[in-house]
């Protein structure tokens, strides 16, 4: 089994990783590090106190999507857990992962629970849904760890790429990561076609990651929601949205993917952000040719139709965005107003046993 760490100037997060996955009570076979041309001392880290680990140092940085399916194609073993750099492991992490695959031939990713730094008392990240408007339905987002207690298997149809134990050869199949998305739903992405072609995803809920720092200029966890991020969302949500769903998906979810899209104009404009929103929207339409290809890849590949996949809600929202009265009262009828647009198509949500 093979870990491989994707890093850009993750200097000061690299010790504390791979003194984690050191200390993992099954020790990998190999530990690979591939760097995305870091500006800080990561590589000369990593040669000075990590002799052992072999490093990759890609040409460019084109996003982490390159890097990640380099670690994938570099890795000597079938099984690789791909991480993160801005991530600390529980002892027990990969092995309760490691069991959970190995029971099930079937399943072709796990996905561990990923905790916040900031408060461990709070879920981040564990396994999600499809949402018709081409966002992921996350489970226990933001939930105490205590009310989402859990030790088991439990299936999912997307993961988020902090940490996943996947079986290499079934992503690279799936294509791996598409680099057009550079950062942001492209794990969405990679899970919408895994899914649809028929293989299976689980979170393991027992298996734990601590997640840090998030990536600088997109994530949102420092209480900032970035113009960059703005920009992404806007360009990339749309690029899944063409990519992934049937026809019959997005006609049928138009008005509540024009409702959203309002909606998205708004939170751009009081960020302050509305040219990077525009600008997404720009970028789109150059990347709308190669969507479009990538479209009909994905419906050869297809054998799990969308009525199976894409639910109704609940929605996930930015949990500042929701802090005050009366934002949440309006976070609130807005996944009412999409949740019942669904229900009316005879559409479904996901299992209600496991969302908090």
């Amino acid at each position: 089994m093979s870990v491989v760490v994707c890093n850009y100037n993750g200097e000061r997060y690299l010790g504390d990783l791979l003194r984690s996955v050191a200390a993992q009570t099954v020790a990998p076979a190999e530990i690979l590090v591939v760097d995305n041309r870091s500006t800080d001392g990561s590589v000369a880290l990593l040669r000075r106190d990590w002799p052992a680990v072999r490093v990759v140092e890609m040409e460019r940085n084109a996003g982490p999507c390159p890097a990640r399916n380099r670690g994938m194609e570099e890795a000597r073993h079938g099984l690789v857990l791909a991480l993160d750099c801005d991530l600390i492991l529980e002892p027990d992490c990969l092995e309760k992962c490691l069991c959970a695959l190995e029971a099930d031939p079937g399943l072709a990713a796990v996905e561990p629970r990923a905790v916040d730094e900031a408060d461990r008392a709070l879920v981040q990240y564990d396994g999600a849904w499809f949402h018709y408007v081409g966002l992921l339905c996350l489970r226990n987002f933001y939930v105490p760890a205590q009310q989402a207690n859990g030790s088991g298997v439990v299936p999912v149809d997307a993961f988020v790429s902090l940490a996943l134990l996947a079986r290499r050869e079934k992503l690279l199949e799936a294509g791996g990561y598409d680099p057009a998305f550079f950062i942001l739903f492209e794990d969405s992405d990679l899970s919408y076609r895994l899914r649809s072609a028929g293989e299976r995803i689980a979170c393991i809920e027992d298996a734990l990651v601590v997640h840090r720092g998030g990536t600088a200029g997109t994530s949102f966890r420092q209480g900032l929601y970035p113009a960059r991020r703005v920009f992404l969302h806007s360009r990339n949500r749309w690029l899944f949205l063409v990519k992934s769903y049937q026809k019959r998906t997005l006609l049928r979810g138009l008005p509540g993917l024009l409702l959203y899209e309002l909606v998205a104009i708004a939170f751009a404009c009081a960020k302050l952000a509305p040219h990077a929103y525009v600008h997404g929207k720009l970028s789109f339409l150059w990347h709308l040719p190669g969507a479009l290809a990538a479209r009909r890849l994905t419906r050869r590949r297809r054998r799990v139709p969308d009525r199976e996949l894409v639910r109704g809600g609940p929605l996930t929202l930015w949990p500042p965005l929701t802090a005050g009265p009366v934002a949440a009262t309006f976070g609130r009828v807005l996944d009412a107003l999409l949740r019942g647009w669904w229900r009316l198509l005879g559409g479904v949500s996901p299992p209600q046993e496991h969302l908090q």
